[in-house]
């Protein structure tokens, strides 16, 4: 398994935080693009990096819900700049 160390910025806590409050959701086919209050995010790049890094996840099932991973949580909860998945 591979690990991918993550240096976080202000607009990726930003989004981890806009996730735990139920703000966004991910298309739910297709290239994992993803939504904050309904209008796409500015940064879709950098949206695919959080989720290949594991800090954030589609929820299963129909809805398009994005979710926080438990290393997506932890990172928030840490509140430094590195993350690791």
């Amino acid at each position: 398994m591979t690990t991918m160390t993550l240096t976080l910025t202000g607009r990726d806590r930003a989004l981890l935080r806009a996730v735990a409050a139920g703000r966004c959701d991910i298309a739910p086919a297709g290239t994992p693009d993803l939504r904050v209050d309904g209008r796409w995010f500015c940064d879709q790049p950098r949206a695919h990096a959080l989720i290949a890094a594991g800090l954030l996840a589609r929820a299963a099932g129909a809805s398009a819900r994005a979710l926080l991973t438990g290393a997506g949580r932890a990172a928030l909860e840490r509140g430094d700049e590195r993350a690791a998945a």
